[in-house]
């Protein structure tokens, strides 16, 4: 955002953004207020552990094995990665990750096997039609 100043001899000083205007009036007191205001935000985040980001990520990938093993069309494969994603991010905004990503994966899995029969009988009746089109 622009604003319009006049500086100590009275002309006008263009483009001074308006933050770092205010920042530059602020006492030092009110700055580290606001400061920690914002470190209380980032700390409410769900939690970042390394450790569980590695037992998350092992979990994921032994359970999509399984289910890829299981599947029947190889082109599923990229519909239960995605799944898995969704289920992953998903687990990591609850307080146990590792207990819900489980059932979150199972039912992302199985909306993904419904569109991709969706899809498959959409492409078959659209070849037909076209084949009667010609």
């Amino acid at each position: 955002m622009q604003c319009t100043n006049r500086n100590k001899n009275g002309t006008r000083q263009r483009g001074r953004n308006v933050l770092n205007y205010s920042m530059r009036n602020k006492t030092k007191n009110e700055t580290s207020s606001a400061a920690e205001r914002f470190a209380t935000m980032i700390e409410a985040a769900a939690p970042f552990t390394e450790i569980g980001v590695t037992d998350l990520e092992q979990l994921k990938r032994r359970l999509l094995k399984e289910v890829l093993k299981a599947a029947v069309n190889s082109a599923l494969s990229n519909p239960m990665q995605r799944a898995a994603n969704e289920a992953a991010a998903l687990a990591w905004l609850e307080s146990e990750p590792m207990l819900v990503f489980p059932t979150l994966f199972e039912e992302k899995a199985r909306v993904a096997r419904q569109q991709f029969q969706k899809q498959r009988l959409v492409r078959a009746r659209s070849v037909s039609i076209i084949a009667e089109a010609a």
